[in-house]
């Protein structure tokens, strides 16, 4: 589980002279000698990873800063059997854990921000400012966080303002491809032990990787501004209040689409007659409220999320004027979860030898989610009788949500080594579509849908974790997952709704560790048997559009390996092992195809990272960080008919700096080797010559930062 001491920076040899500043003139702190202690909230409650069975990667915050990172997909690098779809433009981000995803619309995987889950994909990947942690949780959640965990949980968590004293910093990396960044954030008292404030912001923008050979410009630029402002209140004794908000506006350049075939021969090289964007504003209040009782602590937790998203783009990805895409989508969630539990230090003593902790909770959610897409056609395109220009309407989509999910675990405790758990959660939800597909000219028939159905499903679990020594527990769970079933915005007539998805998962570990906490090692192995498979598959009749869904079943074996150590001091190493095996079962189909024995698409084969961290004190007032690490993933298919795939790829990224007291500066370079590799592809038969579209993975950047702290 890789960690460091926590200290935002380190510096380039060629900064050197920024540490004669006087700032910089006091001694700094001796480094760490041990693993530094994390807390992870997998089970709704604060724990130690190393005690809850789960598997859970935690990446924090002095992770965060060490090796640069400012995307969720990032961090995602040190969690084993966890793979990103990510275009290029940022709206659309899909994560895959052990090969469970699915769409934007219903993931397999949900995101929580602050404790809100963002219900649609498209809001889930922001740009990192004022992050503590990042926990990636492996495994189905539904028996305690409900609907779309059945592949597990991605929990963001904001850094607290500060009761003690005011704090802050201010970071700016720059680089190759027009690369330049600035964040900061500050925090600290308003009243004593009273009230506190925190802010953040940052702004960042990039060229393009992709050049347009038809005009020399380049085609999938971001920039974004962000922000997040916070309140924390110490009303009373044992009570706490949070306000936040949170706010992005990214305008992004176009996808950098192109057929897989031409992207190998060439890479980062596309044609296009049309340079389209994508826009995203994103605006989010969250409010937590905590009462630590002495026998009973009660949260809650109230988002609201608002975002929209604007975006045009070539539709057939070629030099010839075909066809283009004009797509608008917003979406209004609002989400509120009451908690009330045994108090976390008063266990209910049920004898001299058992001991009984509890949970139960309420969750309520509203979604409201609208898209306008219009595909436009040029003349002869959809038939050789059609000489004017067409365009699809495609569609009008209206999606309404409502849902309620009532939750209760219980956790037995004998001796203070063995835990017996168990869980279960109820959901319910009603889903409501209303759309409209149509021609102008009325070439051909409207599609009308005015639908809704009722959704619920039960999932319980079962947990087993024994302590045989202190710093070694061993564990076994069984778990039912669920995902929601809905409606497409857009499919193909008779498509339109889709069933829940289910499966069992069932997994054992070990998780320890020795040499006084300068060692922990973390194994498990787990299968995962799917029923009603939900599969993202692409209209045949629609270019480059998609839609969910049943597939008959999956299996899914693996296992997974972390290693962190801090042999001496100074030095940090880490790593991770992931393997699956994920075949659909005999009978499954996809889009009418047989997929039976095949492999599932976009779930690599393995993932495998290590890394090294060396600091050394050159003086009393500065330190010197070396980092290197390397990350590989296994083959992978592109689609369920396993017709086109990737090969397996590694990327290495190196680090080297100085830091004194209050300046740091440090040079980096990510993908040091320039490998090239397409990480996302999808069918698009016809326009594409090798029957794919896809994305090529970032080139080799490279750059510096240099910051302050305060």
């Amino acid at each position: 589980m890789p960690s460091v001491r926590r200290t935002p920076g380190r510096a380039g040899c060629a900064l050197v002279a920024l540490f004669a500043l006087p700032a910089a003139a006091a001694a700094q702190a001796p480094l760490r000698t041990t693993l530094p202690p994390i807390t992870v909230t997998a089970q709704k409650a604060p724990e130690d990873p190393q005690q809850v069975p789960v598997s859970v990667t935690a990446v924090t915050d002095e992770t965060l800063d060490a090796a640069g990172i400012f995307s969720v997909s990032g961090a995602a690098a040190y969690a084993p059997n966890t793979f990103f779809n990510e275009f290029t433009a940022r709206k659309l981000s899909n994560a895959r854990f052990r090969g469970v995803g699915a769409g934007p619309n219903n993931a397999g995987v949900t995101t929580y921000i602050d404790g809100v889950p963002q219900l649609n994909a498209n809001s889930s990947s922001l740009e990192l400012v004022g992050v503590d942690q990042i926990d990636f949780v492996r495994g189905p959640l539904s028996a305690l966080w409900g609907r779309n965990t059945l592949g597990g949980v991605i929990n963001i968590t904001s850094t607290r303002p500060s009761f003690q004293r005011w704090s802050g910093n201010l970071v700016a990396p720059f680089g190759n491809f027009g690369t330049a960044d600035v964040r900061g954030s500050a925090s600290g008292p308003l009243i004593a032990d009273k009230l506190a404030l925190g802010v953040a912001a940052g702004f960042a923008r990039r060229d393009g990787f992709t050049v347009n050979d038809i005009t020399g410009n380049d085609i999938d630029s971001r920039s974004a501004g962000f922000g997040k402002v916070q309140l924390l209140w110490h009303p009373a004794d044992r009570w706490e209040a949070r306000a936040m908000l949170t706010v992005e506006r990214a305008r992004d350049g176009d996808y950098g689409l192109q057929d897989v075939g031409a992207l190998r021969a060439n890479p980062f090289h596309a044609s296009r007659n049309v340079e389209g964007f994508t826009h995203r504003d994103i605006v989010a209040p969250t409010f937590h409220l905590t009462h630590s009782g002495r026998r009973v602590d009660v949260s809650s937790v109230t988002g609201v999320l608002r975002w929209k998203t604007k975006d045009f783009t070539d539709l057939d990805y070629t030099a010839l004027p075909l066809a283009t895409r004009t797509n608008d989508e917003k979406d209004l969630q609002f989400t509120e979860e009451l908690r009330v539990a045994s108090a976390r230090t008063a266990p209910i003593a049920l004898s001299d030898h058992l001991a009984f902790k509890w949970q139960t909770g309420v969750f309520f959610f509203t979604q409201n989610y609208e898209q306008t897409a219009v595909n436009a056609f040029s003349p002869f395109v959809l038939s050789p009788f059609v000489s004017i220009a067409v365009a699809q309407t495609s569609p009008q989509a209206a999606l309404d949500d409502l849902g309620i999910g009532v939750y209760g675990q219980g956790t037995f405790t004998y001796n203070a080594k063995l835990d017996l758990i168990v869980g279960a959660r109820g959901d319910r939800e009603r889903k409501k579509a209303d759309l409209n597909t149509f021609f102008t000219p009325a070439i051909a028939p409207a599609q009308v849908v005015d639908a809704s159905k009722t959704f619920s499903d039960v999932s319980p679990q079962f947990a087993v974790a024994y302590r045989a020594i202190p710093a070694a527990t061993v564990y076994g769970t069984a778990t039912r997952g669920f995902k929601a079933g809905g409606f497409n915005a857009a499919s193909p007539a008779g498509a339109e709704a889709y069933g829940q998805e289910h499966s069992w998962n069932y997994e054992g570990g070990v998780k320890s560790t020795a040499l006084g906490g300068r060692l922990s090692a973390n194994v498990a192995a787990f299968r995962i048997d799917w029923d009603d498979l939900q599969v993202f598959v692409p209209n045949p009749l629609v270019p480059a559009q998609f839609f969910i869904s049943n597939a008959a079943g999956a299996v899914n074996t693996g296992i997974e390996v972390e290693v962190g150590a801090r042999p001496v001091q100074g030095i940090e190493l880490f790593g991770g092992l992931g393997v699956t095996r994920a075949r659909f079962s005999e009978g499954s189909f996809s889009n009418g195809i047989d997929v039976g024995g095949n492999k599932l698409s976009n779930a690599p084969s393995h993932t495998v990272d290590a890394g090294i961290q060396y600091s050394r004190q050159v003086w009393s007032a500065a330190s010197l960080t070396l980092r290197g690490e390397v990350v590989r993933y296994g083959d992978f298919q592109y689609d369920d008919a396993n017709t086109l795939g990737q090969d397996a790829y590694a990327l290495a990224n190196f680090r080297a700096g100085l830091r004194g007291k209050r300046v740091f500066g440090e040079a980096w370079v990510r993908n040091a080797f320039d490998t090239h590799y397409i990480p996302l592809a999808f069918p698009q038969p016809g326009l594409a010559p090798s029957g794919f579209l896809g994305e090529n993975g970032a080139p080799r950047t490279f750059g510096i930062r240099v910051g302050t702290t305060f």
